[in-house]
């Protein structure tokens, strides 16, 4: 966008870059991450790097195939979760980026399997680390060290202290770890949720790590003088493939947040002077419904603060999940140049990416032709066709999978300890998204549009899981015979969370209590916030397959229809405390919005 482009020597490694980065004049002290007040150049981020890379050697002390070079990290977006991201960089260890979301057992299996022997956390969480802490097989109590949410932590835990302890206090650079790390060597597991059982890791070495960064700064058009602003979770690939390593490639800058925040959106991107932004799920529509209750009617005070603020430099925003509305209105109020929705996942093996032009709703055009929509038997699906309002006339036979018909996965580099994940996703030369979709093609150009996800997955805020997962959660509410989740339409993002419950013959739904109940699997069981469902479905019974599972594909295709539904529907509204009764007054209303946001199809097919 701005700048002149620079060129770094050196392999595709991280580690490579890194040092031409901290060695370029152009770059050695420029300004690279910005946590508010706290700053580091590209130089003190390899000094960082290289000084965490030596402790973290050093606390793992011997490594091999019994004893890995793992890593584990707990962490928001701050300073810290760079420097082990580049310690392990440097070192040839791998980082594992684990949910901040995680609880329970889920955690400690997340843990144990990742065979880290180095935790770092933040001091918040500690409260679910203690609750598992004596299930944890591989992490020891002295390697368990803590980031501090707010004041200094005391005591030897802390991470700060112990590197100034064991390495020495940041100041001259130390020498690179006498390791050998080449383009292959893995570098950080990023976790998506399977049907069943664990989160799943995803590997992303060293190699696809600058080739996302390589790949979306080109898209792009990035240069030196942009600015990311990264407020979604780092763990998450959104951040990393997206936010950071476009920046870090360029030779631009990070401002951080350490989560995201609507109220603080503003008040971040003129203060670090942002120039891009990514985004996954719903904030787009969190950021507009922020300054709609901040300014109302007034155009004006929105155009002079926000607009047309000279500090306001924000030109792009990257991601997905937004509404077509929210789009037009988060060009509108910032003044962008374009967002630029895209299509991919942790795994890397497809990726499309919305360009200005592009078909409005679509998530960009598909320019490999192995790239293909599949019906359940592997047969590639035809074109979508659309009447005159845009409505696909013949859903069934254009919607299916996504998938990747070919000789390699591209980017895909498998599941971290789980073959079977990786031959499940792909095998017989077909790369298996568990996404739905349509091609729609004009003047001989194919384009993508995404319809959700397969019946066993949830797709929410940018994060996949487990539908067999929320499930099993609502099942132990008291009094449940059998539970179903699935997802359903959303007007504003991906997908919202429905379950649908049938009642032993002896007890009756409460909503109040299945509300405080799933509270309760929030605060303190081990049920993720984004798994909280937003709709409910009391069933007199289901619906099986002839292999006796619950039919879920008719469940799905009501949705919260209450025109469609006889049965007892209940929903909450972001804020809500308890769950109320879903009635057709509230579909119709609903319904609107899903106008308003050109989603009606969602509904509708």
């Amino acid at each position: 966008m701005a700048g002149e482009q620079l060129h770094f020597e050196g392999d595709l490694s991280v580690r490579d870059q890194m040092q031409a980065r901290a060695e370029h004049a152009a770059t050695a002290d420029k300004i690279f991450l910005m946590e508010h007040d706290r700053r580091w150049t590209y130089r003190q981020f390899r000094d960082e790097s290289v000084r965490m890379g030596h402790f973290l050697l050093g606390r793992l002390e011997e490594i091999d195939d019994r004893r890995p070079g793992h890593v584990a990290m707990m962490l928001e977006n701050r300073l810290e979760l760079m420097a082990l991201f580049g310690g392990c960089a440097v070192s040839g260890l791998t980082l594992f980026g684990i949910n901040t979301g995680l609880r329970g057992e889920t955690l400690s299996g997340v843990l144990n399997q990742s065979q880290a022997r180095v935790l770092v956390v933040e001091e918040s969480m500690l409260p679910a680390l203690y609750l598992i802490r004596r299930q944890l097989d591989w992490i020891s109590e002295e390697n368990l060290l803590v980031v501090p949410s707010e004041a200094e932590t005391s005591g030897s835990a802390s991470l700060s202290r112990a590197l100034d302890q064991e390495v020495g206090t940041s100041g001259p650079a130390l020498e690179l770890p006498d390791v050998e790390v080449t383009p292959e060597t893995n570098l950080m597991v990023i976790y998506t949720s399977g049907t069943t059982g664990l989160p799943k890791g995803i590997n992303n070495n060293q190699f696809k790590m600058c080739a996302t960064g390589l790949g979306v700064s080109m898209q792009a058009g990035l240069g030196p003088d942009d600015v990311a602003y990264v407020s979604m979770p780092m763990f998450h690939s959104n951040s990393m493939f997206i936010g950071v390593m476009p920046a870090f490639w360029s030779g631009g800058q990070v401002g951080m947040h350490a989560r995201f925040s609507a109220s603080g959106f503003v008040a971040d991107i003129l203060e670090y002077g942002a120039t891009y932004w990514n985004y996954v799920g719903e904030p787009v529509h969190y950021v507009l419904a922020h300054l709609q209750e901040t300014y109302g009617d007034d155009i004006e005070g929105l155009r002079a603060e926000v607009t047309n603020n000279p500090d306001n430099h924000l030109r792009l925003a990257i991601g997905n999940g937004a509404s077509a509305p929210d789009i037009d209105r988060l060009i509108d109020w910032f003044g962008l140049v374009d967002v630029h929705e895209l299509y991919g996942s942790t795994e890397a093996a497809i990726s499309t990416f919305r360009k200005s032009g592009d078909p409005r709703g679509s998530v960009g055009e598909v320019v490999d032709p192995a790239v293909q929509i599949l019906d359940a038997s592997g047969d590639q699906m035809p074109p979508a066709l659309l009447d005159e309002s845009g409505r696909i006339t013949n859903y069934e036979e254009s919607v299916g999978e996504i998938c990747r018909v070919g000789t390699d996965a591209g980017l895909f580099q498998g599941y971290y300890d789980n073959d079977e994940a990786s031959d499940d996703k792909y095998h017989d030369h077909v790369y298996h998204s568990g996404d739905l979709g349509h091609i729609v093609e004009r003047e001989s150009q194919r384009f993508l549009f995404f319809d959700g996800r397969t019946d066993d997955w949830i797709r929410k805020d940018g994060e996949n899981f487990s539908a067999l997962q929320v499930a099993r959660f609502a099942a132990e509410f008291p009094g449940v015979a059998l539970a179903a989740a699935y997802g359903v339409p959303c007007a504003v993002s991906d997908e919202l969370v429905m379950v649908a419950l049938s009642m032993q013959d002896d007890s009756t739904f409460d909503a109040n209590a299945f509300f405080k109940f799933c509270d309760q699997q929030v605060t303190s069981g081990g049920m993720d916030p984004k798994w909280f469902p937003d709709f409910v479905r009391v069933v007199d019974s289901f619906e099986f397959t002839g292999t006796q599972k619950i039919l879920v594909r008719s469940l799905k295709s009501t949705n919260f229809n209450a025109h469609k539904i006889q049965d007892p529907l209940y929903w909450r509204e972001r804020g809500d405390s308890s769950f109320r009764a879903f009635l057709v007054a509230d579909f119709v209303e609903l319904r609107e919005e899903f106008a308003t946001a050109e989603r009606l199809g969602l509904l509708d097919h």
